[in-house]
C-alpha cells in the first residue's frame, strides 16, 4: 500500500511538473492569452519543475527496485513450496507401493486431468486409467481425487514444509505498547 501511495505521489508531481514545464507552448499554440510572470519566477518554476521530474523518476526507480525483490522473493518461496511437493507426492507413492504407471496416472489426477485425457497421455484405455486409479485410492487409503489431494495439501500446510516466513517491511512509526504484569 505504501508503495502505491509512493508512486501516485510521483506520478501526480510529475504529471503537474511537466503540465507546467509544456502548459506555455501549449497556451501560445492554441491561441490563448495568458499573463506572462517574470522571467526569474519563470526560471525558478521550470528549475522547480525539473527537479520535480528527476525525483520522481528516482523515486520511481526505488519503488520498481523494491517491487522486483519482492517478487523474487515470492518465486523463490514458490519454488522451495514446488520442490516440497514433488517430494511429498514421491515420498507418499513410495511409502504406498505404487507402480509405475500408477505413479503417473497418481500424478495426471492430482493434476486435474480427466479419466479420458490420461487415458489419451498415456495411450492406454478409460478402463486401465480407472483400475489404476481405484488401485490408487485402495493404496492411499482415500475414496477419490479430493481426499487424495487434500492428503498434499494437509501436509504442506503442515509447519514443517513452509518455507520461513518473509520479514514483514517496517511500519510507519506509532505508538508502542507495552504489557504491564
Amino acid at each position: 500500500m505504501r508503495d502505491f501511495l509512493a508512486l501516485a505521489v510521483v506520478l501526480v508531481v510529475q504529471i503537474v511538473c511537466a503540465a507546467f514545464l509544456a502548459g506555455g507552448t501549449v497556451l501560445t499554440l492554441l491561441g490563448i492569452q495568458h499573463r506572462p510572470i517574470s522571467w526569474e519566477l519563470k526560471e525558478l518554476l521550470e528549475v522547480g519543475a525539473v527537479v520535480g521530474l528527476v525525483a520522481g523518476a528516482f523515486v520511481g526507480i526505488l519503488v520498481l527496485k523494491r517491487s522486483m525483490r519482492r517478487q523474487q522473493r515470492a518465486e523463490e518461496q514458490l519454488r522451495q513450496v514446488s520442490g516440497a511437493f514433488i517430494e511429498l507426492m514421491h515420498g507418499r507413492f513410495r511409502d504406498w507401493g505404487l507402480t509405475s504407471a500408477e505413479r503417473d496416472v497418481a500424478l495426471f489426477a492430482i493434476k486435474g486431468l480427466s479419466t479420458h485425457e490420461i487415458a489419451v497421455l498415456r495411450g492406454t484405455a478409460e478402463g486401465t486409467v480407472k483400475a489404476q486409479t481405484n488401485a490408487i485410492y485402495r493404496k492411499s487409503g482415500v475414496t477419490g481425487r479430493p481426499q487424495l489431494l487434500s492428503l498434499f495439501i494437509e501436509d504442506l500446510m503442515d509447519e514443517g514444509m513452509m518455507p520461513p516466513p518473509v520479514a514483514a517491511e517496517p511500519a510507519e512509526a506509532g505508538p508502542v505498547l507495552r504489557a504491564v504484569g
